[in-house]
């Protein structure tokens, strides 16, 4: 099997999972598509269809901008990513131009339990029952130019039973969420020129947690804005 995946793989709202992934013939889901894509290949989308919850467990880059790849994520979580293997050395996911819809049912947009590293750009999560991105495991996450809102829980949820997490947020927008960012245990998120408004809470961090701002944030219009622990100025 490892020797029949690709380093490139497509999905089509026409496809079929038991083609090749190629982009004469695609296959139809990410789930599809990623066991027949090799550790750090790349996954794209040559249309704007439902691409399906996924589990990813190797790096790889599921990459959709200017189709918007959709998950609908109704009842489950959109894409849950947990890389454990030893002999994958980077541990690295990158998610772009994806619009995941829990449809008010759904558990988590992106829930990240394992990797060394997410990058999450030019996404909108929307309508989770608990975090749009949950981070659970250690690692760095980038989250940049993405719209989180309308989640029950955190638009952003970093929360580590153990180890540490450093999460940058840059030129997002996280609306209408329980709360806009948490910083839990092991979490220290860094924020620069986001939009944090209309969430019950803006900011809201444990002892154990940190949020350090770069002074060019709008939080306003939250029911409670909350604050940065430590704001730093740009160099």
């Amino acid at each position: 099997m490892a020797d029949a995946q690709a380093t490139r793989t497509w999905v089509s709202g026409v496809g079929d999972d038991v083609n090749p992934c190629s982009r004469t013939a695609p296959c139809k889901t990410f789930a599809g598509a990623i066991s027949k894509t090799a550790t750090n290949g790349e996954i794209n989308c040559l249309d704007p269809a439902g691409y399906g919850a996924v589990t990813i467990t190797k790096s790889i880059t599921i990459d959709c901008e200017d189709t918007q790849g959709s998950i609908l994520s109704s009842g489950t979580n959109g894409v849950i990513i947990n890389i454990t293997a030893e002999t994958d050395a980077k541990k690295a996911v990158k998610l772009r131009g994806l619009t995941i819809n829990g449809a008010g049912t759904g558990i988590n947009g992106i829930r990240l339990l394992a990797a060394n590293s997410l990058s999450v750009e030019e996404v909108v999560i929307d309508g989770v029952t608990q975090h749009g991105i949950s981070v659970e495991g250690s690692s760095q996450v980038v989250v940049k130019g993405s719209a989180i809102r309308s989640n029950a829980g955190s638009g952003i949820n970093g929360f580590l039973s153990n180890g540490s997490a450093d999460i940058m947020v840059t030129n997002s927008l996280l609306n209408g969420n329980g709360k806009g960012i948490y910083a839990g245990p092991g979490a220290t998120f860094w924020l620069s020129g986001n939009t944090i408004a209309f969430n019950t809470i803006g900011l809201s961090s444990a002892a154990q947690g940190k949020i350090v701002s770069f002074k060019n944030n709008s939080i306003d219009g939250n029911g409670t804005n909350g604050a940065p622990n430590l704001a730093v100025n740009q160099q």
